[in-house]
């Protein structure tokens, strides 16, 4: 819904940063999205049909520019010319599909992006979840198009989807803006989405754990590796291998088989049950071939009385003191975040490397020893994202 205005003045176009629609007149407005965006909008209507036509970005478009195309397009409406037929008419592109808009989308936004990886992340996330629309022309893309991208994995990887609708809502914002589009925004959350999916904050609510964002991890990593103690031990070894901070904690060295390479926690420690093999990464053999491992029976990592083990306060006491504020459990979401996001692994598989019940029938259908192995690669890509990006940051000027 539009806000009431007397009309705009370019301090207040300047300034104002309340997300909303913002009227001038003559059918101009000012749309200022959630994220700070402001771009400029005509609507107008054609034998009873209601249309919204794209003038561009604030930053390029001062309020009397594009009051001037306001005025130049109303008039060609009372002369019976529709504004949006003709700059398809003059357009040599005509109508384009979904993916080669994400890919002039990315190409124009690629220069303001901090580095080539979000664009591949970009890139990833529109392929892998928006399979069934990547050939659809943007101007046919509907809310029940969008849906079936987001409702698969809205309860699953809530971050991931949130994430996704935001990026589909960009792509079509830019199609309608370069006339490629006519309708509103069909991923647009406040008054549409929000009424078929449930907020992002009452989904996060089901787990309770704060979660670091996957590209923030590799900083915190570095930074970790300079700190002393058992608390920021343990912590890089729950990250390595994605386990549940009571599975780290009481963890034994009689459970660590370094001939194979695999952590093996029996099933009365695990949520599910059931035995559970870790395979375990160069990083994570280091860390513990630092701890000089003792008896078989002794702890990983003790507390000051070494038959019982570290509290989790000392993980969760570690991260404060580096200033972050979320779980030592929510590194778990940021590993599950990361492998959506940025490799090819399969639900399945992912799933399993989090032991996490995924359902007899699937786990019948799998070989256990192969899902070990494709684990173990996938256990490997982790501790090299994790460890060599802070190499790559290091490098960066």
């Amino acid at each position: 819904m539009a806000r009431k205005a007397r009309g705009l003045t370019a301090k207040l176009v300047d300034t104002i940063k309340s997300p909303g629609d913002y009227a001038d007149g003559h059918g101009l407005y000012l749309r200022v999205t959630s994220s700070g965006n402001k771009t400029w909008w005509f609507r107008y209507q054609v034998k009873g049909k209601r249309h919204a036509m794209g003038l561009g970005p604030v930053r390029l478009k001062s309020l009397s520019q594009a009051r001037a195309k306001a005025l130049e397009l109303a008039i060609k409406i009372t002369e019976g010319i529709d504004p949006i037929q003709e700059r398809r008419a003059n357009s040599s592109h005509g109508s384009i599909s979904f993916i080669e808009a994400t890919n002039r989308y990315i190409q124009v936004m690629q220069p303001s992006w901090k580095n080539d990886k979000h664009s591949k992340q970009w890139r990833s996330t529109i392929e892998k979840y928006c399979s069934h629309i990547l050939t659809v022309p943007v101007d046919d893309i509907d809310t029940t198009m969008v849906l079936k991208c987001l409702e698969p994995i809205w309860h699953l990887i809530p971050e991931t989807a949130s994430r996704l609708r935001g990026r589909i809502e960009k792509i079509l914002d830019w199609s309608r803006v370069n006339g490629f589009r006519n309708d509103e925004n069909p991923a647009r959350w406040r008054g549409h989405l929000e009424q078929s999916l449930p907020r992002r904050a009452k989904v996060r609510a089901v787990k309770g754990h704060a979660a670091m964002p996957f590209d923030d991890l590799p900083s915190f990593w570095k930074k970790l590796n300079y700190i002393d103690g058992q608390g920021a031990r343990a912590l890089e070894f729950a990250i390595l291998t994605a386990c549940r901070t009571g599975e780290v904690l009481n963890a034994t060295w009689g459970e660590i088989k370094f001939e194979t390479k695999s952590w093996i926690i029996p099933a009365a420690r695990m949520k599910a049950g059931k035995e559970h093999r870790i395979p375990l990464s160069e990083p994570a053999i280091a860390l513990l071939d630092r701890l000089e491992p003792k008896g078989l029976a002794d702890l990983i990592f003790p507390g000051q009385n070494r038959r019982k083990p570290l509290s989790n306060m000392a993980m969760l006491k570690t991260m404060h003191r580096l200033g972050v504020h979320y779980t030592p459990h929510g590194f778990r979401s940021t590993f599950r975040t990361w492998i959506s996001e940025e490799t090819n692994h399969s639900h399945e598989v992912a799933e399993a490397a989090l032991a996490h019940v995924i359902g007899n029938k699937v786990v019948a259908a799998y070989n256990r020893g192969d899902l070990f192995e494709k684990r173990r690669t996938l256990m490997v890509e982790w501790s090299q994202f994790v460890t060599r990006l802070e190499e790559d940051i290091e490098a960066s000027p």
